[in-house]
């Protein structure tokens, strides 16, 4: 195995105001690196694409927070067998979302108010946007949670104020924004004909035309929706604190179907064919076939019952997703049985990213994650210092992923 480390900053602060939000209000208020990764993953198109993805997912790039409208967690650019670190840059507050990364570019969004982009190879900054106006720094600007969607025309997120910005891609300049009546942390999905989709702490998910931002339809929920919402067909899902599983038609904003998941879900879910994969706050992973509202198979740890905040990645034999009780766990699609788990030592709300053989998480005890899909045996590992609840982003040859504290960065990994 194969260690890195990094020196552990002597001030480490978790910011309080993003712990409140993202634990404290939901509890309190709900209570692969080639084409054979691309086959593994089951998808479609070329390259495994499906059809009609946004206009920036194509192969290589890393565009949106599960890198397509399914959700699964699913690479298909290519990594060096052992990966060097190449470039840091610092964010002040730190990183809690997924960076993107389309071409030679880097998209990233602070907890300090500010989406920037990078230059991939240097991680030199071309421009630079803000949640407010207000150029003051002492001017407090709210946070990004949810992480940017990039598309041929814009970069697409919300922040903790309940703004949604689309941002120019060239030039980091406003394009429009839209206001919801509470936080977002639900990052953006795009439908093939321009329909940006995300959901609200106001219960509410939305749809709004990428070209202006006007509202398209607005359906409210019965709780927080902080999932990020996968596409298939004309259909998109709603799994949030109102403890159920909604289907929305894309084209009326109604609800085409539901059923009573009798838990809470902070996690987005990840789809393959007729099944949605999503691990729950009753501490299982589950299976629901969306179209016979049935559930298929549930995980629990026989030892342990803690939640799950991490999202699935999904491929056509496994499904891997971090738990709260400080493990990652793969169990087998079709029927659910324990693969394997692999311990570290702090929660794991970092996504997994599958790339090949290859799986990618962070945990809260400052490590990012190589291990072996197949045996969950760590290939490598690197100590960032800080707490790690951002999930990877592998683009373009290249590992992105950021820490969260007063003195977190965003690290960038590939082949010197």
């Amino acid at each position: 195995m194969r260690v890195l480390t990094h020196p552990r900053s002597a001030n480490r602060f978790i910011r309080a105001r993003f712990t409140l939000s993202l634990i404290g209000m939901l509890l309190l208020a709900c209570l692969f690196s080639d084409a054979s990764a691309a086959e593994q993953a089951g998808l479609t198109g070329k390259a495994g694409q499906a059809a009609g993805d946004t206009p920036q997912k194509t192969p290589g790039n890393w565009s949106s927070f599960r890198n397509g409208k399914l959700q699964q967690g699913i690479a298909d650019s290519s990594l060096p067998a052992e990966l060097e670190l190449l470039w840091q840059h610092p964010s002040s507050d730190g990183v809690a979302s997924t960076a993107a990364i389309v071409g030679d570019r880097v998209y990233m969004a602070g907890l300090n108010g500010y989406v920037e982009c990078l230059e991939l190879k240097t991680g030199k900054p071309i421009w630079k946007y803000r949640s407010i106006e207000n150029p003051d720094p002492k001017e407090f600007a709210p946070g990004f949670k949810s992480s940017p969607l990039v598309t041929g025309k814009g970069v697409y997120l919300g922040d903790e104020d309940g703004i949604f910005h689309a941002i120019d891609l060239k030039t980091g300049k406003k394009l429009w924004q839209f206001k919801t009546d509470a936080e977002i942390i639900s990052s953006a999905n795009i439908t093939a004909h321009g329909k940006i989709l995300f959901g609200s702490y106001d219960n509410s998910l939305y749809c709004l035309n990428e070209k202006d931002g006007s509202l398209v339809w607005r359906f409210e929920t019965d709780g927080y929706v902080n999932c990020s919402p996968a596409i298939v067909e004309n259909f998109t899902f709603v799994t949030g604190c109102d403890e159920q599983l909604r289907v929305i038609d894309i084209d009326t904003g109604k609800q085409h179907s539901h059923m009573p998941l009798e838990t809470y879900l902070i996690a987005s879910p990840a789809l393959m064919g007729d099944s949605l994969y999503v691990g729950t706050y009753a501490s299982e992973i589950i299976s629901v076939n969306w179209k016979d509202l049935k559930v298929e198979w549930r995980y629990k740890d026989p030892n342990k019952e803690f939640p799950y905040h991490s999202s699935a990645a999904v491929t056509r034999d496994f499904v891997v997703a971090g738990g709260r009780d400080k493990q990652v766990h793969c169990v087998e699609r079709k029927t659910g049985k324990s693969v394997w788990d692999f311990g570290t030592r702090g929660r794991v709300d970092s996504s997994p990213v599958i790339l090949g053989n290859r799986v990618f998480i962070g945990s809260s005890d400052d490590n990012l994650y190589e291990l072996d899909l197949k045996t969950g045996k760590t290939n490598w590992k690197k100590n960032l210092g800080d707490d790690i609840t951002a999930s990877p982003a592998i683009g373009s040859g290249h590992l992105i992923i950021g820490t969260e504290s007063r003195n977190g960065a965003l690290y960038c990994f590939g082949k010197k």
